[in-house]
């Protein structure tokens, strides 16, 4: 067999039906192979590779399984470089398999030649590149349980133009066995009993990925047996449901300032499956480093990161799921102490769900109300970097898990591509896209891949003429002094239309609604663009008109 035909034998083996690509010459072999693959691999052609890698990302993020990128070499890899970052950033089991140069010319400065172990080492969590095609079996099985293991992550391999064309006998490694996991010790939950025992205040702060509806039933029979306040990190809101009692708002970006005095009035934070970053911690102010203040019990997979900045006073490193399960059935019967607490962190909650006044006819906080409200619970979201994601985040109420599809990265031009991928993983639910104008623009070509594959999402492109997040940092610093932020754009529905995408345009709140309704009833992609005053920044900053 030629390594091509070895690499997609391995990839069929281990359960990929679908592959993100944009094609190259130098893996054509591979190309090749999955033509002869026939139906059991599906090949989503995107036109640029920055897409391609996003939603391979997306991809990864909707199955819990690497999602799987082809791209050629040099530009094609240096494109896809933004989906390998969020995939770090995200804990995001992805792999990335980058064309190279023969192998009689590496070391050359051969044409698009790019030292790609040196050049990924940083991003991935592994980088490498295959020079005997009858090692394939063995890489591709390392690179799932790098990239499922611990905190999941990126895989980078290169692949020599030859060692694909070269024909060798390689015995078939088939699909790893079910992926192993730690699981908390008697002793330490025993020392967790024992810390909320003697809590008043405590906090629960969720995050990470790789959890499972399973492993949030647990966390959630636990919540409701201990009484648990619960605040979600950054873009991870779908893994609480937002109407529930004990869910007290998310610990992001444009934080409730009541949730943040919270951080700092509890005497117990109790973190699972989060990092506790730059965002989650509000710029690490919510808790002092390295001792926190609250005490900390922290539960990550990698235990590389247990202690990284905050010391623990209890430290479980652990699968998130395996945590919940055995939380879940160590207080069993408790019963809660905090009400009081918990009931005035949801009031404030509650009350920051009040929308502000607007600047002009469109009134953002009513329009993702109405989105939250008439959507379908299991409708996904996605969105990308920008300050139009601050009004989805605070005034869309996430119900289930596997609904919010955004980058913790801050990726501009992410939401388009995971749309299309999460609409090909789930062709039978709703899925919208949110993006500004300027995070539009970056994945814009990606409209072509939608018609081609035929993806029936709905895009919302929030345009208010600006880079407004960079426009509100401006303002605050360097008020007055506005030089690069402004933007000129088309006319983003008769944009969608020259695709054959259907578009309409908002100038005041209630021509969204009906514009929304007939988007869904057509069954077909759409395009709705919303037209926003540059004065519009941010739920809570207006600039003066």
């Amino acid at each position: 067999m030629t390594g091509g035909q070895i690499l997609v034998r391995e990839l069929i083996a281990r359960g990929v039906d679908t592959v993100f690509c944009v094609p190259g010459e130098s893996y054509l072999a591979a190309l090749d192979a999955i033509y002869e693959a026939g139906d059991a691999i599906r090949l989503v052609v995107c036109r640029h590779e920055a897409g391609a890698a996003n939603m391979a990302e997306a991809w990864g993020k909707l199955t819990g399984r690497p999602g799987i990128c082809f791209v050629t070499r040099g530009p094609g890899a240096c494109h896809a470089s933004i989906g390998i970052h969020t995939a770090k950033h995200d804990s995001t089991p992805m792999i990335l398999f980058v064309g190279q140069v023969p192998r009689d010319q590496i070391g050359r400065g051969a044409f698009q030649e790019v030292d790609y172990p040196a050049t990924f080492g940083d991003l991935a969590k592994w980088a490498c590149q295959i020079d005997d095609a009858a090692r394939i079996p063995e890489f591709v099985s390392r690179a799932y349980a790098t990239a499922l293991g611990g905190r999941p992550g990126p895989v980078v391999i290169a692949l020599p133009e030859d060692m694909l064309s070269e024909e060798v006998q390689a015995p078939a490694a088939g699909r790893e066995a079910e992926h192993w996991t730690a699981i908390p010790d008697d002793a330490s939950m025993k020392r967790l009993i024992e810390l909320l025992n003697t809590a008043e205040r405590p906090l629960l702060v969720l995050g990470g990925s790789q959890w499972s509806e399973a492993g949030l039933a647990d966390l959630t029979r636990f919540v409701e047996a201990t009484g648990l306040p619960v605040t979600c990190g950054f873009r991870r809101q779908d893994l609480f449901d937002n109407r529930h009692p004990n869910y007290v708002g998310e610990s992001a970006l444009g934080i409730n300032p009541k949730l943040k005095a919270r951080w700092r009035e509890a005497d117990l934070i109790i973190a699972v499956g989060t990092r506790l970053g730059e965002i989650v911690t509000d710029g690490y102010t919510n808790l002092d480093a390295p001792a926190p203040g609250p005490k900390l019990v922290h539960v990550h997979p990698e235990a590389s990161e247990l202690g990284r900045v905050y010391q623990p006073t209890l430290a479980i490193a652990c699968d998130p799921k395996a945590f919940a399960r055995a939380a879940a059935s160590a207080v069993a019967g408790a019963s809660p102490r905090w009400d009081q607490w918990r009931k005035s962190a949801r009031g404030d909650y509650e009350a920051w769900q009040q929308p502000p006044a607007s600047v002009g006819p469109v009134d953002m906080a009513s329009i993702v109300g109405w989105l939250s409200d008439n959507l379908p619970e299991n409708a996904i979201l996605t969105n990308g970097a920008g300050n139009y994601a601050i009004w989805l985040h605070r005034f869309f109420r996430y119900k289930r898990a596997g609904t919010q599809l955004a980058p913790t990265s801050g990726a501009m031009g992410y939401g388009l591509p995971a749309a299309i991928a999460a609409g090909i993983a789930h062709p039978d639910r709703p899925v919208v896209c949110f993006a500004g104008d300027g995070c539009f623009m970056m994945a814009s070509t990606e409209l072509a891949t939608i018609v081609r594959h035929r993806v029936p999402v709905i895009v919302v492109v929030v345009n208010n003429g600006a880079y407004g997040t960079i426009r509100m940092h401006q303002e605050r610093r360097y008020p007055g002094h506005v030089v690069g932020t402004e933007l000129v754009n088309p006319d983003f529905a008769a944009l969608a239309q020259s695709y054959g995408i259907a578009g309409w345009r908002v100038e005041q709140t209630e021509d969204f609604t009906p514009a929304f309704e007939a988007a869904r009833a057509s069954g077909e992609a759409a395009l709705i663009e919303i037209v926003l005053p540059t004065a519009e920044l941010s739920p809570t900053m207006k600039l003066k008109t």
